[in-house]
This record gives structure tokens, sequence and C-alpha cells, in this order.
């Protein structure tokens, strides 16, 4: 497994070792031991996988305190560009965001900590993504940040007007209303 930082402070991508042959391939995506080696220590404590058509934007979401969550973020099938905004106060990065593609083929995960919002764009036909989370989940501690905020300016890798949204996300608050408690 290979960390790669990136120019926000906790928010890493990892990328498995992979071992190919004529049969195909094998890599460990999840090795409690080998993330702690790493200074990675997180205790999981649920799966969730959503199947997603193209154009699909899911996003972009968050858990307030003391419900907050780490994921960790995998593409089983397809690709995604994955993107995720540090809501932490007192952050040099807040209020800014990193996005990467994920996919199937590319085998990348994106490490998400506490106290940023997540969401994605589905860039293939179809989509199943899988994300580990180190809380469960809570109605009341739940928030979010409309997709199309302005401040934010996020490149979803597709046409917003062709984007698929959910009816809950489209009523999202903007960036500079959003209720994080970080």
């Amino acid at each position: 497994m290979n960390i790669e930082p990136t120019f926000i402070k906790d928010l890493v991508v990892l990328s498995p070792s992979v071992f190919e042959d004529e049969r195909g391939y094998f890599f460990e995506a999840y090795n409690k031991k080998k993330m702690a080696d790493l200074g990675i220590h997180i205790d999981f404590v649920q799966d969730n996988q959503s199947f997603s058509k193209k154009g699909t934007l899911r996003g972009l979401h968050y858990q307030n305190p003391p419900f907050a969550q780490t994921k960790l973020v995998r593409v089983l099938q397809g690709e995604i560009r994955d993107v995720a905004v540090d809501l932490r106060k007192d952050s040099p990065t807040f209020g800014q965001h990193f996005g990467i593609v994920l996919s199937a083929e590319n085998k990348k995960q994106l490490l998400v900590p506490q106290g940023f919002a997540h969401g994605f764009s589905v860039l293939s036909e179809t989509a199943v993504v899988l994300y580990k989370c180190d809380n469960y989940y809570n109605k009341e501690s739940e928030g979010g940040i409309r997709y199309d905020d302005a401040t934010l300016d996020i490149d979803w890798g597709m046409d917003l007007k062709e984007a698929i949204v959910s009816e809950k996300d489209a009523i999202l608050p903007d960036f500079t209303h959003c209720n994080s408690q970080f």
C-alpha cells in the first residue's frame, strides 16, 4: 500500500500493491496493520455501497460531531470523480477542495477524514462505489452543501445542467450557509 499526500492536511490517496498474472489480479483493499504502519489508525465500523448511472452526482455530504465520519472511498466498477471539501475552520485549507478520479481500473482510494464534506459524480456508464466509515450514520447530525456552489466552483467532470441529483441534494445550502460544526 502506497500513500500519496494531497495539498490538504490529512486527506490522502492510497494505492494498493497489485499482483497480476495470466489469471487476473489480486490486491489487499484494506489491511488495518498496514494502515497503522502508514500512521493511519482508524477503526472502521460500517461499509456502504452504492450503484449509480452516468451523470449521477451525490453530495456534498458530511456528519457533524459527535457522529462525524472518516471515509475510505473506492470504486468496484466504473469511474467517478471524487471530491472532498475541507470544513475544518481552523485549517489553512478551510473551504478548499480536492478532486480525483477513482476507478476500478486505477484501484486508488481516497481517505476522507472527519471534518470534510464528500461527494462524487459518475463518469462511466455505471459505477459501484464502496466506502468504509468509522462512525455510524445519524440523521440529526447530517449536513450538506450544494454541489454547484459558486464559492467552491468544483469541477465535477461533467455538465452540471445534465446532472442527476436527488431532491434532497438539490436543496442543500451553499457553502457559506451550511451547518458545519467543525
